[in-house]
């Protein structure tokens, strides 16, 4: 843990004890646990899971002959060994490249049976990665929403919840006006706010995914009085998780899910967590 983060952790410590008789906040493993593990594959979903993560978040994006596959960014050369444009390339190309730490990159297909497999993984989020915009013109756009939401649903566990989520407003109201009752969280990148809860309530959006910089407790309250569920990131270390709980979140993704749990359950044993 970083020296600089030990002052804020003590501080917030102080702080969340006297909130979290009363708070239940919900932890899951962004990308599988980015900064632990090889972000977006298999063996780091296996490897949050081992350590005892339900709630998972992931990015799909789909190649040039209409296959869905978990990658973050447009461009592979970030996380593989191969350079491209993922809706540029087709899905046979794309299976030919390996991650820098030598992993296959992973299929939506994939991911869905994994899910399928272990029967307890309670909340996913599935991000719908259509940026650049112009990679994604409209009738691209509804095939890949059409897909996504047909092979999330196919099997999705009775009483997990399985959410769409983005910061492009299209995708969003594509599946909005197709498929009534669907379950979206807007993705921000400002906080939660006035701005930000308006923009909620006028799109009919009920979860709210907003940065800790500059989102007030009051703010979060008043989105709560609103009705929203709030979910606040980014979650790189334990000084992220504690400030998290303080501001009242629902909802905190985590790049480290072993070292918050960790930290949690021996450090902080009162705080209502549910991973």
């Amino acid at each position: 843990m970083k020296k600089h983060s030990l002052s804020i952790i003590v501080t917030l410590l102080t702080g969340v004890a006297a909130l979290a008789q009363s708070q239940e906040v919900r932890f899951f493993s962004h990308r599988g646990g980015r900064m632990e593990y090889d972000e977006n594959t298999i063996s780091a979903f296996d490897a949050s899971y081992k350590a005892g993560y339900r709630g998972f978040e992931t990015d799909i994006r789909m190649t040039k002959d209409g296959e869905l596959v978990i990658l973050h960014d447009s461009n592979l050369v970030r996380t593989t060994d191969t350079e491209g444009v993922v809706e540029q390339m087709t899905a046979a190309q794309i299976r030919q490249a390996r991650t820098k730490k030598g992993n296959k990159v992973m299929f939506l297909d994939e991911l869905m049976d994994w899910l399928d497999s272990k029967g307890d993984v309670t909340y996913v989020e599935f991000e719908l990665k259509t940026s650049p915009v112009e990679l994604y013109p409209e009738e691209r756009l509804k095939e890949y929403c059409d897909k996504l939401h047909e092979r999330v649903t196919r099997n999705q566990p009775k009483g997990a919840t399985y959410l769409f989520t983005s910061s492009d407003y299209r995708g969003l109201r594509y599946l909005q006006q197709k498929y009534p009752g669907v379950q979206m969280l807007l993705i921000t990148g400002k906080p939660c706010s006035d701005e930000t809860i308006a923009l909620c309530k006028a799109m009919g959006i009920d979860r709210l995914g907003a940065t800790m910089d500059g989102t007030s407790r009051s703010a979060v309250k008043k989105a709560h009085d609103q009705g929203l569920i709030v979910s606040l990131w980014p979650g790189q270390s334990v000084a992220d998780a504690m400030l998290g709980i303080y501001l009242g979140a629902d909802f905190l993704c985590t790049d480290i899910p072993v070292e918050v749990k960790t930290f949690m359950d021996s450090k902080a044993p009162w705080v209502k967590a549910v991973y």
